[in-house]
């Protein structure tokens, strides 16, 4: 393959230490979810299990299809690709029919299916990354041509993040395009398209992300919080709380005193907030370790994969959870403005949780099929 993603191998073998990262985050992430969400839980549905039983069932689920995603063949699924990305359009498209799109503060994000909501953007990042890294293997030759090589897979990607935009998810549709050109990046698209794209986009986003009083309120919370400490900076300081009060070992399984009340839905952006306070520093430690170790075996596997299509669709899946880990975290830390963005196999969401489980199983047959390639080669 190309010389980009030409780096010392080590010998092959079937990862047992992805697998058992992966079931430590699913146990870490429902047992942080039960503590987090059982007293909300409680005071709005009478019931203090009812969250973290919906999300044990999504977790079910999950599991099949990761089992169906690593054993079905990666070439039959990339066969499906332009299938893929039709039924993202119609679940996308069917969030603003009435009846079928459900809005929840202020946004048109899911469709009911079955008795269920379900996020289709959730299911958009998927898609994209295997369509870039399908489309940008096919073309890899060809990427000097921009205008026929590069600029089809840029339509396609903006019109998602508009999509993603037109439902009141901003910071959806920023972190689904950022993912997008870092596959851009990795497939080796030339420096000046970035440049070119860059002198477009940046005003363009800013425009967007200022015409929303509370984007711009968040923006100004993250500024100093203490400016309306009451109100936009209220969530930013009680999760701050929550980790300094944690302190080194922290209070205790169940013994956070910030989710009752103090931190507003701690089970879904904000539920690492309640993991630092009840597991203190090195509860933390241990998460981040989690996640760093699927971010390296995911990234190590992308960067010595054998072909440019399963370079690109592990490098994509991997950036997925990692990228998402890592904002929702320093969001809860004060680094950067809330988003909004989820913290991957921890926080509420039957769509989210599925989807995860649906990239692990991807991640793990491009390493299945890149030991068939090669069994005296290893990824990790």
């Amino acid at each position: 393959m190309s010389e980009r993603f030409e780096v010392e191998r080590a010998p092959r073998r079937n990862d047992a230490v992805l697998v058992i990262v992966l079931f430590l985050l699913i146990g870490f992430g429902l047992s942080a979810l039960f503590s987090a969400s059982h007293n909300w839980a409680e005071q709005l549905y009478g019931d203090p299990y009812r969250l973290v039983r919906r999300q044990a069932l999504w977790v079910v689920l999950g599991i099949a299809v990761a089992m169906l995603a690593y054993h079905v063949p990666l070439d039959v699924l990339r066969s499906a690709v332009p299938l893929m990305i039709v039924a993202a359009v119609g679940l996308m498209a069917m969030t603003f029919v009435p009846g079928f799109g459900e809005e929840y503060l202020g946004g048109r994000r899911w469709i009911l299916l079955f008795g269920s909501s379900f996020q289709p953007s959730e299911l958009v990042k998927v898609v994209l990354v295997f369509y870039l890294a399908h489309i940008f293997d096919r073309k890899q030759d060809r990427l000097d041509d921009t205008v026929n090589s590069v600029v089809p897979a840029l339509i396609v990607v903006g019109f998602f993040a508009a999509l993603i935009y037109l439902q009141n998810d901003f910071s959806t549709a920023v972190f689904v395009a950022t993912v997008a050109l870092l596959i851009f990046f990795v497939a080796r698209v030339r420096l000046r398209f970035f440049l070119s794209l860059g002198l477009v986009a940046a005003p363009l986003t800013t425009i967007l992300l200022l015409t929303r009083e509370h984007r711009v309120l968040r923006i100004l919370a993250y500024i100093d919080p203490n400016l309306d400490r009451f109100g936009s900076g209220y969530q930013v300081l009680a999760a701050q709380r929550a980790l300094v009060q944690g302190g080194l070992w922290g209070r205790g399984i169940g013994q956070s005193l910030q989710k009752y009340g103090s931190l507003p839905e701690p089970h879904s952006d904000f539920v690492f907030a309640v993991l630092g306070e009840e597991l203190g520093f090195v509860g933390v430690l241990l998460v981040l370790g989690l996640f760093a170790a699927l971010a390296i075996k995911g990234y190590h596997l992308a960067f010595t994969a054998t072909s440019v299509f399963r370079s690109l669709l592990a490098f994509g899946l991997t950036s997925l959870i990692a990228l998402q880990a890592l904002l929702n975290m320093a969001v809860v830390c004060g680094l950067i403005p809330a988003t909004g963005i989820p913290l991957p196999f921890f926080s509420h969401g039957g769509s989210a949780i599925l989807m995860t489980l649906l990239v692990s199983g991807l991640l793990l047959n491009v390493a299945r099929e890149e030991m068939r390639e090669d069994p005296e080669r290893s990824y990790g």
